[in-house]
C-alpha cells in the first residue's frame, strides 16, 4: 500500500474509479481500508462478505486492510464504487453525544489493485484521478442507524482530493471479519396497547434487518428497534439511552429489497414507525466469523435454555471486538467483561484468532507505565481513570486462555511484555475502581458491592504475576525473582485481609490465597445457605464462584446456585423469557418493572461465565495445563442426581472431546470420547485412557434429588 493515497473530498462518501483490462489478464486482487466502514461494488455485485470493514481497532496505531480475490468479477471494462460511512472512525463513540471524529474528522479509503498478465503485471493505486461524490447512504452511525434514499443514484462528479495522512499504521487483515450469519424470520406480529404494529422475532440479537417491499417513490419505511416490552407490552426503548437504533428509508418506485451497509442493532422487537402494506422483514445475525466449537445439554430444559443464552450472548457481543453490550450508547471492548468470560468464550467457539487481533489493540493502547485501558480500542479519552484490578487483568488472563485452549505460544510470546508491564504496573498502583462491579451485597445505589476494593487489587495482582510466571516458564525465561516476590505477597495477603463477602471468599479460595481452604470453602458454603441457596456476587466474583464450591467439597452448593430460580439465579432470567444474558440480575423484576433506564442491556455476556463451569465440572472436560490445547484432557464430571443427564462437547484443535454421564436405576454411567489420551476421575478411581470411545458404570451415592 506505500504506493497508494489516501484520498477524501469535500462531504463525499462515495468514491470511482473505472478502468479496462486486456483479455488476457489472469488474476486481480484489491487491498483496500477506510478511514470509516466501506462497502466496495465492482461492476454492481459486492466485494467480499466483510461487514463494517475494515472493523474496530486503535486506527492511529492499527489501521487493518483488506485483500480480496477479484479475479471472477472482472470484465474488460470495468466499474469500482466504494461507498464510505462514519462508523467507529469518525462517528459517536460513548454515551457522550459530542465524542466524535476520536480517530479523524473526515471519511477517506485507500486502495491498490494487481492486475496479472502473462508477461507483466499492471497496479492502480489510488490518487487524483479516482472520481468521488455521494450516494443513497444519506446519513449513518453505529449508535443511531442508517439514512437511506433509494431513489438516489449514486453521482461520481468531483475529482478525489489527495489526503496528506499517514500510512505507517497500515497492517493486513488479523483476526476474524464480520459477516452475516442466520438469517430469522418473524415468530409474532402485534398490536401493542398503543397502538403500535411491532414485529416479534423471539430471539434477542445482533444485526438488522432486511426487507422486501413494492412502493412508490417517496414512501417511506421507519422502523425502530428494541430488546423488550414493558410490563404492558408495549414497545420499550429507554434502556438503550442515547442510541436512536433508527432505519429511515425512502423508496424507489417498484419492488425493492435493502438492509442497513453501515450499522447494526441489538434487538428482538421492531416497531414499524411508517411502513406500507406487505414489507416482508428477515432478520439477519450479524457477528465475527467465529467457529462454533461447544455445546452443552442436560435434563434440564431451563438450563438448556440459559445454555442458549450464553451462546447468544457470546454472537451478539463478538462483533470484532469483545462488546459489553450491542444495543445502547456504549458497544465498547470492555476488558473486564472479556477477561472473565474468556475461556468460555473458547470453548463456545474459536475465539484464537478473535483474540489475538483484540489483544495487539490493548498493547497497541496500553500505556507507557503499564496501565491498560478500561476499554479496547480505548475511546474513553485522558481524563478517564483507567488500570482497574480485575480489568487490566485482561492483558494477562486473556493470552494465557489462548495458550491453555489453543496451544498458541506465539501469541504468548507477542504479548509477554505486554503482560509483564501490566502486572508491575498493578504492583506500584493497587487500585481498583470498579470494585465487584453489580454486586448484591451494598446498599441500594451502591454499584460496586462490599468486597474490599484493595482486597480485589491484590488477589488479581497476585493472581496475574502467577499467570505470568506459568507464561514464561512456558516460553523458557528465568522467572525466579516474580516467584520469590509472588510466594511473598501470598504469605501476606492472609495476614492484610480477612474474608467477609461472599466474593472475598470465592477470590481467596480460587486464587489459592489461604492456607485454611476448608474453613473458608465451608464458610462461603453457609453464607449461600443462609441467603436462601442465593449468590451476592457481581462481576468479579460471579464468573469464580461454583469453582470455589465444587474445587472445596460442595459441589452440591454449586448445583443449587446453577439451579435456582428465584432471584438472584441464573435461571431467574430465562423464567422472565430472556433469549440472552443480562446485564443485571433483575433487569426486570417480577412485576414487569425495569431494574433502571441508564444502565439496563439485555444482551450482556459476562455472567454467561458460568458455562465454562458447565463444561469443567457438571460434564468434567478439563485442561491440562501440562499438555495444552487438549493434547492430554481431564475428564472429572461431577454428577449430581437433580439433573437425569448431562453431555459436553468441544471441538478442539486435537480433536472433538466429549463427556457424559446419565443418573439412572441407581446407577450412573460415564459416557466418554477423546481424540487424544485423557486421565480419567470417577469416584475416587483414576484411569488412563486412549484415544476413542469409553463407558463406565457407578453405584450412584445416596443423593437427594
Amino acid at each position: 500500500m506505500k504506493n497508494a493515497q489516501w484520498i477524501t473530498g469535500k462531504n463525499c462518501i462515495a468514491f470511482q474509479k473505472k478502468f479496462d483490462i486486456g483479455k488476457d489478464a489472469v488474476a486481480a486482487k484489491l487491498w483496500i481500508t477506510a478511514m470509516g466502514v466501506y462497502e466496495a461494488v465492482l461492476n454492481g455485485n459486492r466485494v467480499g462478505n466483510f461487514v463494517l470493514a475494515p472493523g474496530f481497532t486503535s486506527y492511529n496505531k492499527r489501521h487493518l486492510y483488506q485483500e480480496y480475490d477479484i479475479t471472477p468479477m472482472l470484465k474488460e471494462e470495468n466499474e469500482l464504487n466504494v461507498f464510505v460511512g462514519d462508523g467507529w472512525y469518525r462517528g459517536q463513540l460513548t454515551w457522550d453525544v459530542n465524542n466524535r471524529n476520536l480517530y479523524g474528522d473526515r471519511c477517506a479509503m485507500i486502495a491498490k489493485m494487481e492486475i496479472t498478465y502473462p508477461d507483466r503485471t499492471e497496479t492502480i493505486y489510488t490518487d487524483e484521478s479516482w472520481m468521488c461524490g455521494n450516494g443513497p447512504v444519506v446519513a449513518s452511525g453505529i449508535y443511531d442507524g442508517e439514512i437511506y434514499d433509494a431513489r438516489i443514484v449514486p453521482m461520481f462528479d468531483q475529482p478525489a482530493a489527495v489526503l496528506n495522512a499517514p500510512k505507517q499504521q497500515l497492517v493486513p487483515q488479523d483476526g476474524e471479519i464480520v459477516c452475516e450469519h442466520e438469517r430469522i424470520r418473524p415468530v409474532k406480529t402485534m398490536l401493542t396497547p398503543k397502538g403500535e404494529k411491532v414485529i416479534d422475532f423471539g430471539q434477542n440479537l445482533t444485526g438488522y434487518v432486511e426487507f422486501k417491499t413494492t412502493a412508490k417513490a417517496g414512501d417511506r419505511i421507519v422502523i425502530s428497534h428494541a430488546e423488550v416490552l414493558d410490563k404492558d407490552g408495549n414497545f420499550y426503548t429507554e434502556n438503550l439511552r442515547g442510541a436512536k437504533q433508527l432505519l429511515q428509508y425512502t423508496c424507489r418506485d417498484g419492488e425493492q429489497v435493502y438492509k442497513p451497509h453501515f450499522t447494526f442493532m441489538g434487538f428482538r422487537y421492531i416497531r414499524l414507525d411508517e411502513c406500507p402494506e406487505n414489507t416482508e422483514f428477515t432478520a439477519i445475525v450479524v457477528h465475527s466469523d467465529i467457529k462454533r466449537t461447544g455445546d452443552f445439554v442436560c435434563s434440564n430444559e431451563k438450563v438448556n435454555q440459559l445454555f442458549h443464552n450464553i451462546i447468544w450472548g457470546q454472537k451478539g457481543n463478538f462483533l470484532d471486538v469483545p462488546t459489553d453490550c450491542p444495543q445502547r450508547d456504549e458497544r465498547l471492548g470492555w476488558t473486564g467483561d472479556a477477561q472473565v468470560f474468556v475461556k468460555t468464550a473458547s470453548f463456545n467457539f474459536n475465539v484464537n484468532r478473535f483474540f489475538e487481533k483484540w489483544l495487539a489493540d490493548l498493547s497497541a493502547d496500553q500505556k507507557e507505565d503499564g496501565c491498560v485501558s478500561d476499554v479496547v480500542p480505548n475511546v474513553l479519552g485522558e481524563d478517564h481513570e483507567d488500570g482497574s484490578a480485575a480489568w487490566g487483568d485482561a492483558a494477562v488472563i486473556c493470552p494465557w486462555q489462548m495458550y491453555l485452549t489453543y496451544g498458541n505460544k506465539a501469541l504468548l510470546a507477542r504479548q509477554f511484555e505486554s503482560m509483564k508491564r501490566w502486572v508491575e504496573y498493578s504492583a506500584k498502583k493497587g487500585r481498583t475502581h470498579y470494585g465487584d462491579w453489580l454486586a448484591l451485597d451494598g446498599e441500594k445505589g451502591n454499584d460496586r458491592g462490599l468486597t474490599d476494593k484493595e482486597f480485589i487489587s491484590s488477589a488479581f495482582h497476585i493472581y496475574s504475576m502467577g499467570l505470568l510466571i506459568k507464561s514464561g516458564k512456558v516460553l523458557g525465561k528465568d522467572m525466579s525473582d516474580y516467584e520469590k516476590r509472588c510466594s511473598a505477597l501470598r504469605d501476606q495477603f492472609e495476614e492484610e485481609y480477612e474474608c467477609k463477602t461472599q466474593t472475598e471468599h470465592v477470590l481467596a479460595l480460587k486464587f489459592h490465597l489461604t492456607k485454611n481452604p476448608q474453613k473458608l470453602a465451608a464458610e462461603l458454603a453457609q453464607m449461600i445457605k443462609e441467603n436462601g441457596n442465593r449468590l451476592k456476587t457481581g462481576f468479579v466474583g460471579t464468573p469464580y464462584l461454583l469453582h470455589a464450591l465444587s474445587e472445596n467439597g460442595y459441589a452440591d452448593v454449586a448445583y443449587s446456585l446453577l439451579l435456582q430460580e428465584e432471584f438472584p439465579s441464573w435461571l431467574y432470567s430465562v423464567n422472565m423469557g430472556a433469549t440472552t444474558i443480562w446485564e443485571h440480575w433483575d433487569g426486570i423484576r417480577p412485576d414487569g418493572s425495569f431494574w433502571s433506564a441508564g444502565m439496563n442491556s439485555f444482551n450482556h455476556y459476562a455472567y454467561g461465565a458460568v458455562a465454562d463451569w458447565m463444561y469443567e465440572v457438571a460434564a468434567g472436560i478439563k485442561i491440562d495445563e501440562n499438555a495444552p490445547a487438549f493434547a492430554h484432557i481431564i475428564i472429572e464430571p461431577i454428577p449430581d442426581a437433580r439433573l437425569g443427564f448431562v453431555k459436553a462437547s468441544i471441538d478442539t484443535v486435537n480433536g472433538k472431546v466429549s463427556s457424559g454421564w446419565k443418573w439412572e436405576n441407581g446407577k450412573i454411567t460415564y459416557e466418554i470420547e477423546v481424540p487424544t489420551t485423557a486421565t480419567v476421575r470417577l469416584h475416587g478411581d483414576e484411569i488412563q485412557a486412549g484415544k476413542g470411545k469409553h463407558v463406565f458404570c457407578y453405584d450412584a451415592p445416596v443423593q437427594a434429588k
